[in-house]
């Protein structure tokens, strides 16, 4: 959340950032609740303070009247500021993050912006398939059984496409835990940062209600999957719970930057997309994913999140998929995000490039309400934090499948992914 100090001091601003984002709030309301919220708290001290004057020494009858008296004032202000602090919470946590300066502003995904494209896009002497048409002929995906069994949106991967999900695993891992590759690709990007290496981390997928709100991401609940026997939400990715792994922790100075890369299961309802991409795996409610989340000093977060875009497109180039770098405008970009920049990838099946890869800039609007902080000069600051997707294995599968497919039907496995495969080369139908 936005600094409260910040709001009051900066109102207007914030205002403007609102309208960009097309968030519709009372900050007005929210400035008179903070007004009131203080002259309670105000109130309530100056009451306490009367009532431990008077409470020194043997009071008399008329003193003890008195602090009774204040004693019930103060419950009567402290009712009132429980009242007041409700509303107050509710509003300051709907306040969106400050954007960066260049970030486009724009009502929705009309108004991102290119910055580059890298890659040449396939041609193909034939009609490119998508995926599912792919994986069905080649009995490595199934749509129809996972349709019987959980319903739709879902699929089992089979055969070489579930090695290759774990071959996409080893390959990341092996490069961001390796010194030497962070420094190539950092000194390749022109990224000043440090190269200190990723610890790979196995998160739980379970979150509480409270956590997940402090993270900024638990609207909307409609897209959360939710179990009221246990209170907690399945995550949406891994940066939910490895953003929130460090709450109310103060770091050194030294352990910075303090990165990680997880791997979980994500869970979403996909609640707004009625009807959109039904077929195969490219919006479903189960996926894997490596997700990067980092905890930095203020002065280089916005190099780190150079960086991990950096490695994303190092991933990509050494896969050889043809991919763009976008700027994602005000509008369309999450509540919590300073600057977000996405990836998206070229799939000939459908003659177009998807999201594959996110990277967002929180700042420190999530470690102010997590209370992440670090030590400098004895001093404690509030770290900043990115997460970034390192690989979102499902659609980095469909991906490959489509850029990689051949006349005959069969799907040429990446030649920086064929040492984690077993020897295997390509998926060829067994027909």
């Amino acid at each position: 959340m936005l600094d409260i100090k910040y709001i009051r001091e900066h109102a207007e601003l914030v205002k403007e950032n609102l309208k960009n984002r097309g968030v519709v709030l009372d900050l007005d309301n929210l400035l008179t609740l903070d007004r009131d919220r203080r002259a309670h708290i105000a109130q309530i001290e100056e009451l306490r303070a009367k009532r431990n004057q008077g409470s020194k020494g043997k009071p008399s009858s008329e003193e003890i009247t008195n602090m009774r008296q204040l004693g019930d004032d103060i419950t009567r202000f402290e009712k009132e500021l429980a009242t007041i602090e409700v509303d107050y919470d509710a509003l300051l946590l709907k306040v969106p993050n400050l954007t960066s300066p260049d970030t486009p502003i724009g009502p929705d995904g009309s108004g991102n912006k290119i910055l580059r494209q890298v890659g040449k896009i396939p041609s193909f002497d034939f009609q490119p398939k998508e995926h599912w048409e792919l994986g069905l002929a080649l009995d490595v995906l199934d749509v129809e059984r996972a349709a019987k069994v959980s319903g739709s949106r879902f699929g089992y991967l089979k055969g070489a496409l579930a090695q290759m999900e774990f071959a996409l695993v080893q390959f990341v891992l092996s490069i961001v835990t390796d010194e030497g590759t962070l420094n190539k690709i950092a000194k390749k990007a022109g990224v000043g940062v440090s190269v200190k290496t990723f610890v790979p981390i196995v998160p739980p997928v379970f979150i509480k209600p409270a956590v997940f709100q402090k993270m900024g991401r638990l609207e909307p609940k409609e897209e959360r999957y939710y179990i009221p026997s246990d209170d907690l939400y399945l995550i949406g990715s891994a940066e939910h719970t490895l953003g929130s792994m460090h709450m109310d922790e103060t770091f050194e100075l030294a352990e910075l930057p303090i990165r990680y890369i997880g791997f979980s299961t994500a869970f979403r309802r996909e609640a707004g997309s009625y009807g959109k991409d039904m077929k195969g795996i490219i919006r479903v409610h189960q996926f894997d994913k490596l997700e990067f989340e980092s905890f930095t000093v203020p002065e280089d977060s916005i190099r780190e999140q150079d960086f991990l875009i950096a490695l994303q497109e190092y991933f990509f180039q050494e896969l050889g998929l043809p991919y763009q770098v976008v700027s994602i405008c005000t509008g369309d970009m999450g509540s919590p995000d300073y600057r977000q920049i996405d990836i998206e990838t070229w799939l000939p099946g459908q003659n177009q490039y998807r999201e594959t890869h996110t990277a967002d800039l929180m700042t420190d609007y999530q470690s102010r309400r997590l209370n992440i902080k670090f030590k400098k000069e004895n001093i404690a600051e509030l770290v900043h934090m990115n997460d970034a997707t390192a690989i979102a294995i499902g659609r980095t599968l469909i991906a490959i499948m489509e850029n990689y497919q051949q006349k005959d039907g069969s799907i040429k496995i990446p030649k920086t992914l064929q040492k984690y495969m077993g020897g295997i080369k390509e998926i060829k139908s067994k027909k």
